[in-house]
């Protein structure tokens, strides 16, 4: 295989996958059904209804101006060998690989995000704000955008660093020393990600005692559940959209309330989503998803260390000397096919779980609490009452609320 049929097959994969996601999106917003599901009529009246069509329809337009600007972009720098040339330039002018592969990637992160800034600052002050969602300040986005480079910078480049420095200690034997350093970053992210990570952009405070703490701690009692705290984020600072989210394993386990999710619904429908998150915990899937990531990220590395020394992925992105770092950039294209497998399989296990949890919920609080949790979210947060077959299959990671309520017997009233 020559350097030239290599791009072609890079620019193939990016155009086609581009092109699928866009049908994908297109499709799901094409024929929307204009009837509201009558569970959910005491919620949704005509207008608001009216309101989450053309949502998810300015939304996907959005997404798709997106995708479209991107491949675009992408492609032109692969038909022109931008990326060679500017691995080569920096080649030429540092001697460290490591400090060649800091400069590469975080100068083509930094563009990046610079190109895009447009449609985030779009997305956040225009699309967000026009359906009341956004929450967001000029400041605050500022200021998430500075922390965000700056977690990028020392992650990111501890994470680039360690990968050279390894795939020069060890050659190809690089990627079971790899994985397995990553599994530990993962392990510790985990554990300690509300307590340093979540400070850094927002304020956690613990639910202070009332009627909501006492079901809460009387609940997680009643499961023999033990939590390390239950705090409330401040999460109407950016956005009224509502959420929660356990993080820690073991004796470490917090539970983290959005200010918007308390807000909008009722102790027992609170109850439910904790018992929700508890079913995730007590059907093992935590831990699944931490070894099917595992096991992911180890196949990965296994297969790019096949390749991690093949000039010809370097000459195809325009490169007249070989470069590791352009090997990992042409190896991640090559690898979507793969990821894409991986990652349909990922949401079609994470449609099961949120099943199984939904029904942990229903269980061991009531079924209608949960099914009233579910529709009041959906609700505010102007979901998608019909999502085409084929957008969910590739995309949800959640089922749409239409079937969550149909596996929990909610009927209409």
């Amino acid at each position: 295989m020559t350097a030239q049929t290599l791009l072609l097959i890079i620019i193939a994969l990016t155009a086609l996958s581009a092109i699928f996601g866009q049908v994908l999106a297109a499709l799901n917003i094409a024929k929307p059904r204009q009837d509201i599901d009558p569970r959910l009529a005491g919620l949704y009246d005509a207008e608001r209804y009216a309101k989450s069509l053309t949502y998810q329809a300015d939304k996907t337009r959005f997404g798709l101006a997106m995708a479209l600007f991107a491949t675009a972009l992408n492609v032109s720098l692969f038909a022109t060998g931008a990326f060679g040339r500017w691995a080569d330039f920096l080649s030429a002018r540092l001697d460290s690989p490591i400090l060649q592969a800091l400069a590469f990637f975080g100068s083509l992160y930094l563009a990046t995000d610079l190109l895009s800034l447009p449609f985030q600052l779009y997305g956040t002050f225009r699309l967000e704000a026009r359906y009341g969602f956004n929450r967001t300040t000029l400041t605050t986005f500022i200021g998430d955008k500075l922390k965000g480079w700056l977690l990028t910078a020392i992650l990111g480049g501890g994470a680039v660093s360690g990968l050279i420095a390894l795939v020069g200690w060890l050659g190809s034997g690089f990627w079971l020393v790899c994985a397995g350093l990553a599994l530990l970053v993962m392990l510790l992210v985990n554990m300690f990600y509300t307590s340093l990570i979540v400070p850094l952009f927002n304020k956690l405070r613990p639910l202070p005692a009332g009627e909501l703490k006492s079901a809460i701690e009387a609940y997680a009692s009643g499961q023999n559940f033990s939590l390390a705290g239950i705090f409330v984020i401040d999460a109407s600072k950016r956005s009224s959209k509502s959420n929660a989210y356990f993080s820690g394993l073991g004796p470490k386990k917090k539970i983290v309330l959005y200010d918007t999710l308390i807000e909008k619904h009722s102790i027992p429908e609170l109850v439910a989503v904790l018992a929700h998150e508890i079913g995730h915990y007590r059907h093992g899937h935590i831990l699944r998803a931490f070894i099917g990531t595992g096991i992911q990220v180890t196949l990965t590395l296994w297969l790019f260390s096949l390749f991690v020394g093949n000039r010809l992925l370097s000459a195809a992105l325009g490169a007249e000397h070989y470069a590791l770092h352009l090997n990992v950039l042409a190896f991640g294209l090559l690898f979507s096919p793969i990821s894409t497998l991986t990652g349909l399989l990922s949401v079609i296990t994470s449609r099961r779980h949120e099943f199984q949890a939904d029904a942990f919920a229903a269980r061991t609080t009531s079924p209608e609490a949960m099914g009233s949790a579910l529709k009041r979210l959906s609700v505010d947060n102007l979901s998608y009452l019909y999502p085409h077959p084929a957008f969910v299959f590739f995309n949800y990671s959640h089922p749409p609320v239409l079937q969550r309520l149909d596996r929990l017997g909610i009927i209409a009233p």
